[in-house]
C-alpha cells in the first residue's frame, strides 16, 4: 500500500500522536518510515524579532537548537529499530515548516504524510497560521491529520 511514510514531529505528546501511528501504519504496511523535524534559524535582525547576537553566538544556539532535533528524530528511530521497521532520521533547517515538510515528501519520495494538528479555528488560525493546512493543500500525496 504504501512505500515510504513521512511523519513530522517536534518531540511534543501531540506529535508523538502521530508518530504512534506511523510507527503502526509502516509496521503493518512494511513501508519505511522517515521521522521529520524541522529547525528554525537563529533571527538574524531585530526586525525579525531577535536580539542580534555575534556571529559565533547565533552558530552555537542554531547547533544546539539542531542536537535537540536530532535527538527527537533519533528517538523516532530508535523505536522503529526495535519493532523492525526501516527508518531515517531527518533534521530540516528552515524557517517554513510546511514548504519543509513539502520539499522532504519530494527528496524521500514519501507517499503519505501523517501530522499532527492543534486544530485552532478563528482568529488564533489567522495569526499563527497553519502549518498542517498549507501542506493538506499543496501536497501531491495523501496527509494524515491526527488532533
Amino acid at each position: 500500500m504504501y512505500q515510504r511514510i513521512l511523519v513530522t514531529t517536534d518531540g511534543s505528546k501531540l506529535s508523538q500522536k502521530a508518530v504512534g501511528t506511523a510507527l503502526s501504519l509502516a509496521g503493518v504496511c512494511g513501508a519505511e518510515l522517515i521521522a521529520l523535524k524541522v529547525v528554525p534559524r537563529y533571527p538574524q535582525s531585530y526586525f525579525e524579532g531577535g536580539i542580534a547576537l555575534a556571529g559565533e553566538d547565533v552558530k552555537r544556539v542554531e547547533k544546539a537548537w539542531s542536537d535537540a532535533a536530532q535527538k527527537v528524530v533519533d528517538a523516532v528511530k530508535k523505536t522503529a529499530d526495535s519493532r523492525a521497521i526501516a527508518c531515517k532520521a531527518v533534521v530540516v533547517r528552515s524557517d517554513v515548516v510546511s514548504d519543509a515538510v513539502l520539499a522532504t515528501i519530494k527528496k524521500h519520495r514519501c507517499d503519505l504524510v501523517i501530522m499532527a494538528s492543534h486544530g485552532r479555528r478563528g482568529i488564533k488560525r489567522l495569526l499563527l497560521g497553519s502549518e498542517t493546512q498549507h501542506v493538506l493543500t499543496h501536497a501531491d500525496v495523501p496527509v494524515l491529520v491526527l488532533k
